[in-house]
């Protein structure tokens, strides 16, 4: 990975210069505007991988700038990292809610500043690998549809295969269609390598519920010699093939009856790799297979495999996909929801509660003193006291209840179709359940003084109408209960 570039914007000089110092000497590429004048200016020039910015200086208005910069699409996967003065439960939420991704306090630690940052730069660069991974993908998507679409007129069976399956599902459509195209009864899809000792039978003909069934190949000389070899194997007469010398002795030793005549192994590649056969097989008394039959199901599975592939890259995609928007909406030290998806949740609830007159509340959870577990302790200790405090939030909600870290050491709770008496009820479990943690990052958590304070937020209120009003309510609540002496919970 490239040095990363970090735009400070501060209007103190001795600050900025100084925090400039320090990240240069930690191996960043560093850029300073004093004031927030030419902040868009120079993203413009060029965006930095991280921007270090403070909302209280003099000429411009720092919350409007701030606005802009995350509306703005080309710097949507910039973190901007606010340092302040602000009091914090004043400034975390508004900044959060206006496109912040972290924000600390002045005066500050340095190396707290410095995990902050890395943490940041971190996840900016998980999101630009999933954005690159995904591109791709589309671009292999495209050709390979292309390809699909050229082979659509070999044969009337492509029809079907080149819909929008998945790979088990166009497994079980060729093997049917190719037996019915051949008038067979047994016609399956096993997947294997060369050198592989079990292969996986993906689907049948004769067997249409079957899935993944494993198979020992060593009971299957055609499938083995199709696999080594890359050739088609066609017997018209097992009885009279050499190949099954072997095996015949076992089947007769076992008193295994074989009802097969003939057999088709014909394997197939994908990525340019060995990647299975289709084992067609007539019973006693039917026609053999011919070579004819061959170079039909020879046709229709080069024609396959490119919808075959499509299939996968498409799953691959949805994969891809579903990693990316977690990965969006999901904290990445607690595993609980980010404040942006927080704020998506928590601005649907609050439509719903209106228009269906319902009850939701809103719990407010700070870490007591955890500015001195980290400095007494470690950030690693801190890290994993946070974790602790997020597995119990999440083991004492419900599944309709959303668990977020809010920024810092808060998180929020949000309880759909609750009122006040059992959200206050549900904050004291959870008060209780932080004090009692056992243990925490291998020390016992009383030592650490983990302890939390609640404040809690119902609608209906006069006070609420948007989804920042009722977190602002729920703030104020904290308050109290940290005035009142922490390890408390106020509505």
């Amino acid at each position: 990975m490239d040095r990363a570039r970090i735009l400070i914007a501060d209007e103190d000089d001795v600050l900025a210069r100084t925090i400039s110092w320090l990240l240069k000497e930690q191996g960043f590429d560093v850029a300073v505007t004093l004031g927030g004048e030419r902040v868009l200016e120079t993203l413009e020039k060029q965006e930095p991988d991280l921007l270090l910015f403070d909302v209280m200086m003099r000429g411009v208005d720092g919350y409007d700038l701030l606005r802009r910069i995350n509306s703005d699409e080309r710097w949507r996967d910039m973190p901007v990292l606010v340092v302040s003065a602000l009091p914090t439960d004043e400034a975390t939420a508004r900044l959060l809610s206006l496109g912040a991704t972290d924000f600390i306090s002045k005066p500050f630690h340095v190396r707290e500043l410095l995990a902050r940052i890395r943490m940041q730069l971190r996840v900016r660069q998980e999101l630009l690998h999933a954005r690159s991974a995904l591109h791709t993908t589309k671009i292999e998507l495209d050709r390979v549809r292309a390809e699909a679409e050229n082979g659509r007129q070999i044969v009337d069976i492509l029809h079907e295969v080149t819909g929008d399956f998945s790979s088990e599902e166009l497994y079980q459509i060729l093997v049917r269609r190719v037996a019915r195209a051949l008038n067979i009864s047994h016609c399956s899809l096993v997947l294997g390598r060369p050198g592989d000792q079990v292969g996986v039978v993906a689907a049948a003909f004769e067997a249409p519920g079957l899935t993944r069934l494993e198979i020992r190949l060593e009971r299957y000389p055609e499938i083995r010699a199709a696999l080594e070899t890359g050739e088609p194997v066609l017997i018209e007469d097992m009885d009279a093939s050499a190949l099954y010398n072997d095996v015949r002795l076992d089947w007769a030793a076992a008193g295994t009856l074989v009802p097969f005549r003939s057999v088709v192994a014909l394997p197939f590649r994908l990525d340019g790799e060995q990647a299975g056969v289709i084992f067609l097989r007539t019973l006693l008394g039917e026609a053999p297979l011919g070579r004819a039959d061959l170079e039909f199901a020879d046709r229709v599975v080069r024609a396959a495999v490119a919808a075959i592939r499509r299939a996968q890259i498409i799953e691959t995609t949805r994969a891809d996909k579903a990693r990316f928007e977690a990965l969006a909406l999901t904290d990445p030290l607690t595993q609980t929801h980010n404040r942006r998806a927080l704020m998506d949740r928590l601005t649907s609830e609050l439509e719903r509660a209106r228009r269906y007159a319902l009850h939701l509340s809103v719990l407010m959870v700070d870490l007591d003193h955890f500015k001195a577990i980290n400095d007494s302790h470690g950030h690693v200790a801190g890290d994993e006291v946070l974790r602790g405090v997020s597995r119990i939030l999440q083991r004492e909600a419900r599944a309709v209840d959303v668990v977020a870290r809010f920024g810092g050491e808060e998180f929020v709770v949000v309880l759909p179709e609750t009122g006040e008496e059992g959200a206050v009820r549900l904050a004291e479990r959870i008060r209780a359940r932080v004090e009692e943690m056992a243990t925490v990052a291998g020390r016992e958590s009383r030592q650490l003084g983990v302890t939390v304070s609640i404040g809690v937020a119902t609608v209906p209120s006069p006070r609420v109408n948007s989804p920042e009003d009722l977190i602002a309510v729920a703030d104020e609540a904290l308050y109290r209960a940290k005035a009142q002496g922490r390890n408390q919970v106020c509505s």
